[in-house]
């Protein structure tokens, strides 16, 4: 039986895309139609050993003081995954929701491009980022992941107060590099100004 890249994709669980890189790199074989099309026989499919997909569960809080607040997020998460029968995996994360390179959200970023997840689940959408969360929906679209929003209407008590503590910590970082600089210049004035009067006096 001969199946069309989409067909052979969706039999193995991953992406067209993922399916052209295998052929590409000669992990699996295929013919071409007269119109430049790829074939796959059915037989091809015992060559790809695709391991068991997982969901993750993605916990984040904004400082170290609410690990509270991170352990409810990830009881609430985990028992969530539990009743609907996935086999999960919880990654957590401790940053502003304004921070794109915290260690946690990159880890789940190189999972998706993997391909060895098939369901994000979160208590709130801002808990991936404040701002641009839709950036890692269409990359979990794009991979055929399913997202899970457990408070998708509910809105947070504390969700003026969290944005208000971003805002607060961009500030705090741009305020200690603008005095930093100040500084640097100033101390560089101070420096010359003492070059000058030494070379007046000697």
């Amino acid at each position: 039986m001969k199946l069309s890249i989409k067909q052979f994709a969706k039999k193995c669980g991953v992406t067209p895309n993922t399916i052209r890189n295998w052929d590409r790199d000669g992990k699996i074989s295929s013919e071409r139609t007269e119109g430049g099309h790829r074939r796959f026989d059915s037989s091809e499919l015992s060559k790809i050993v695709v391991s068991e997909k997982y969901a993750i569960c993605y916990a984040r809080v904004s400082t170290r003081n609410k690990t509270d607040d991170l352990n409810r997020q990830k009881q609430v998460l985990e028992l969530f995954a539990a009743s609907k029968g996935y086999t999960f995996k919880t990654i957590e994360d401790i940053g502003s929701g304004l921070n794109y390179s915290k260690k946690g959200l990159n880890l789940l970023i190189e999972l998706i491009e993997k391909e060895v997840i098939n369901c994000l689940i979160i208590t709130h959408k801002d808990r991936l980022l404040r701002f641009g969360a839709e950036i890692i929906f269409k990359l979990c679209e794009l991979h055929n992941i399913k997202i899970e929003i457990i408070n998708k209407d509910d809105e947070k008590t504390d969700y003026n107060r969290e944005l208000a503590e971003d805002v607060l910590s961009i500030i705090t970082v741009f305020s200690a590099k603008l005095y930093g600089s100040r500084s640097n210049k100033n101390k560089k004035i101070i420096e010359m100004n003492n070059d000058f009067f030494n070379e007046e006096n000697n």
